[in-house]
């Protein structure tokens, strides 16, 4: 950001590790050694961004213990667990109070995140001044993964969750990776507009994005991150994966 503009991040940290086979916080559950969230608040940290806002849920008071030590860490609890969207509303209180701010939301169970990706993120967040802009990259093997739909002109048109994406959508191959950077007003106005009208009743933060949009508003979505950033943590498998990565990458 220039100068005298502020960041925020909002670290999704309140699940449960359930496929994990842990009883530990999901974000807990170590990848070589240390607690994956561990390796989301490096990455802020190294990008410059150290007011954090860690949501935490399940198993609370672990994830306060195991981040006591962190400068610059404030914990917001949500106690029920009810969507992703729902995990940013509980810090309305917290983002009304840095409303100047520009707010990363991103998942804490993504140890895969670089700091040059969040850097080019908020660098072009402050030449392009949208109400969003989402972090998305190109996989070869989008499978599971939620597609960036574009209109003709190559202009964002919305998220869409493979379950729900048409044969078409489904051959899209830039998806994405649950990165946003957001205004920080037009997040908290769009979150009074979030509803849960879905199977699951759970607020998406999916959602937003298009609420923006419908509101006039400039949403925009730029592949400036990396394939292997799209490499989250959620069975047993995937943790080996991830694993394998972060010891090619030290290499």
């Amino acid at each position: 950001m220039t100068s005298g503009e502020r960041t925020v991040a909002v670290v999704l940290a309140a699940g449960k590790g359930t496929r994990m086979k842990s009883e530990l916080p999901k974000v807990l559950v170590p990848v070589s050694g240390r607690p994956m969230i561990d390796y989301v608040l490096d990455t802020l940290s190294a990008a410059g961004i150290n007011d954090v806002l860690v949501v935490v849920g399940y198993r609370a008071d672990l994830v306060r213990t195991a981040l006591a030590n962190r400068a610059g860490v404030t914990f917001v609890e949500q106690t029920e667990q009810l969507g992703t969207g729902h995990a940013v509303m509980v810090c309305r209180q917290e983002l009304a109070r840095r409303d100047d701010a520009a707010a990363f939301v991103l998942a804490g169970d993504s140890p895969m995140m670089q700091a040059s990706s969040l850097t080019a993120l908020v660098q072009a967040f402050a030449r392009s001044r949208p109400a969003c802009l989402i972090g998305t990259a190109h996989k070869e093997n989008p499978q599971g993964l939620g597609r960036i739909v574009r209109d003709a002109q190559g202009n964002f048109l919305k998220i869409v969750e493979e379950k729900d994406a048409t044969p078409a959508e489904r051959a899209i191959t830039e998806v994405n990776l649950s990165c946003y950077l957001f205004n920080c007003r037009a997040l908290l106005s769009a979150l009074d507009r979030l509803k849960n009208d879905n199977v699951q009743r759970e607020y998406y933060i999916t959602d937003v994005p298009g609420i923006l949009k419908q509101e006039g508003q400039a949403v925009l979505a730029l592949d400036l991150l990396q394939a292997v950033e799209s490499l989250s943590i959620n069975t047993v498998e995937e943790l080996a994966i991830v694993e394998q990565e972060l010891q090619r990458m030290r290499q």
